[in-house]
């Protein structure tokens, strides 16, 4: 009786990546390269992050030059943060609401600072929005996810939702930082923001 032999499982390939979602993954792989090495990073470098060969980087792009390029455009995208935004559950209490709010706008900001830090862009420690014709739009998006935020509170707010979000989003950006004193964290902020300067003892 001769035994039956199983056929090996077929390897099925992964389906092939358009251009654009191509385009994207190598985008996403190299950002973090960019902020660790600046200009300095290499396309084989990336290219092996990305576990791709390095010849498919120029397939989509030009030249080492138009992939960094494309790099900044997507750290000063306002689009991650507020997807981040609008995902924040409205069911929770404003406070946590808005620390998680502080929490996605601090890691943009510290992704575009990352950026354009290492590529030499200089401009102030937070590079608080994108520079010329983006910039409006990109504060604007920010700031209407954040007014949606608030949305649920409008009858309790001194002001309409898009005031306050916007004063909410220039304390975010504006955050002084002392030498002897720890930033605030995300929560403490809020506190601040919703509550003022006065502990709750004080009269």
């Amino acid at each position: 009786m001769t035994a039956h032999k199983e056929n090996p499982p077929t390897r099925r390939r992964a389906p092939a990546m358009s251009p654009e979602q191509r385009r994207e993954m190598i985008i996403q792989t190299a950002i973090p390269l960019i902020a660790e090495y600046g200009a300095a990073v290499t396309t084989a470098k990336i290219a092996r992050a990305a576990g791709i060969g390095e010849g498919t980087i120029f397939r989509v792009f030009a030249d080492k030059d138009e992939l960094l390029q494309a790099c900044v455009a997507e750290a000063l995208s306002p689009e991650h943060a507020v997807r981040e935004l609008d995902a924040i559950d409205l069911s929770q209490p404003l406070p946590d609401r808005l620390a998680e709010a502080a929490e996605a706008l601090q890691a943009h900001m510290s992704r575009m600072g990352a950026i354009l830090g290492s590529l030499g862009h200089r401009g102030g420690k937070h590079p608080g929005t994108v520079r010329g014709a983006g910039r409006d739009e990109s504060t604007t998006r920010i700031r209407a996810a954040l007014a949606e935020l608030l949305e649920p509170e409008k009858a309790a707010l001194r002001r309409t939702p898009e005031q306050i979000a916007a004063l909410f989003f220039g304390l975010l950006f504006t955050q002084p930082r002392t030498e002897d004193e720890p930033d605030l964290t995300p929560q403490e902020l809020v506190e601040v923001f919703l509550h003022g300067a006065l502990s709750g003892g004080a009269k």
